[in-house]
């Protein structure tokens, strides 16, 4: 497991990006629990984010990609809207300790 960062700068209904070791990656807390994907659009396999660690809509309920404004559920990276609709963010294993919060890489 790679380390993330810790809980404190990852608050609820905020987003994230980072780079482990040339591998883009992000996520998203909601309601608490962490979530972390692949930072690629299975539509055109560009980064999602608009500016550095903007993932979200503007309700910070759905992830949007700035390219083509696809949006994906935060819990599961399904996309449920745009040009890659009914295919899916690539999901990290995630988990969160003491430490912060760790993706596997």
């Amino acid at each position: 497991m790679k380390f993330l960062c810790t809980s404190a700068e990852l608050v609820d209904a905020s987003s994230r990006g980072f780079d482990i070791a040339g591998q883009k990656v992000f996520a998203v807390r909601r309601e608490g629990r962490v979530y972390a994907y692949q930072n690629r659009c299975p539509h055109r396999g560009v980064g999602l984010e608009w500016q550095p660690d903007q993932f979200l809509d503007p309700s910070a309920s759905l992830i949007q990609c700035a390219t083509h404004g696809a949006l994906f559920l935060i819990e599961s990276g399904e996309c449920v809207a745009g040009p890659c609709a009914g295919q899916s963010l690539t999901a990290l294993k995630c988990r969160e300790d003491a430490q912060g919060i760790w993706v596997q890489g």
